[in-house]
């Protein structure tokens, strides 16, 4: 059965922190139960929850246990409707799809920073403009991160020379000991010259526990595992 949350004690169960829960953990943190645009659901089977659920907007994150009624879940989507699913590629859905690396890194690494400046507290239009986002809505985009950047469940990074950002790195998720980094760029011409390995080490080393990120397949592996992530299964987005 999937049930709507309507309470975050409801979700006090789920134990479970592999990269989509501490995404959903955080949308709820961020959020709360509250809002029409953010909502949450959970599957539970025999007493048991088998799966969790956040939908942002249309977009739905989805973690599930290896006892999760997969075919549920795709009925429930099916009828609910929706822009996106990220989720493990443990779960099938018949639609198209990109798909990726999951990694995490526990290990907290000395770095050097000589030279540059790291600003914590970056102007978010100049980290805006900095990343490239295409085709996102700056001010949809300001509006969440700063959100979440007020409720301790983001943090932005960039690392500059004489004010100007050469590379950066946003942690788009924080849950207790948890986070999910995200938007890391270095300038090309910068590249190579371990500014953004120092600043990955630094984001990592700033948090207490377990970093998350999702990678491209056959992309940067080198310079994360360098760093001490480690691959952590495939990552979908369904759309």
């Amino acid at each position: 059965m999937i049930e709507r949350i309507q309470n975050k004690s409801e979700f006090d169960v789920w134990r479970k922190r592999d990269i989509f829960s501490v995404r959903i953990m955080s949308i709820l943190k961020s959020y709360g139960c509250k809002y029409q645009f953010a909502t949450y659901y959970r599957q539970v089977i025999d007493g048991n929850v088998t799966a969790v659920m956040s939908k942002l907007d249309g977009d739905f994150t989805l973690s599930i246990t290896d006892d999760a009624d997969v075919d549920e879940l795709v009925h429930f989507f099916c009828v609910t409707g929706y822009s996106s699913i990220t989720c493990s590629d443990k779960f099938s859905l018949s639609s198209r799809y990109d798909e990726g690396i999951v990694m995490y890194c526990d290990t907290k690494m000395d770095y050097s920073l000589k030279g540059v400046t790291l600003d914590e507290y970056p102007k978010l239009m100049d980290l805006f403009n900095f990343v490239d986002y295409n085709s996102l809505d700056f001010k949809s985009w300001y509006v969440d991160i700063s959100h979440r950047v007020r409720h301790g469940t983001a943090k932005a990074y960039t690392l500059c020379i004489d004010d100007a950002i050469i590379a950066s790195g946003i942690l788009s998720a924080i849950i207790k000991d948890n986070a999910i980094l995200t938007a890391v760029r270095c300038e090309p011409e910068f590249r190579g010259m371990g500014y953004g390995s120092a600043l990955v080490a630094a984001i990592c080393g700033d948090v207490k526990g377990r970093v998350h990120i999702m990678r491209d397949e056959g992309m940067n592996e080198g310079f994360y595992k360098r760093l001490g992530f480690i691959d952590n299964g495939k990552w979908r987005i369904y759309r």
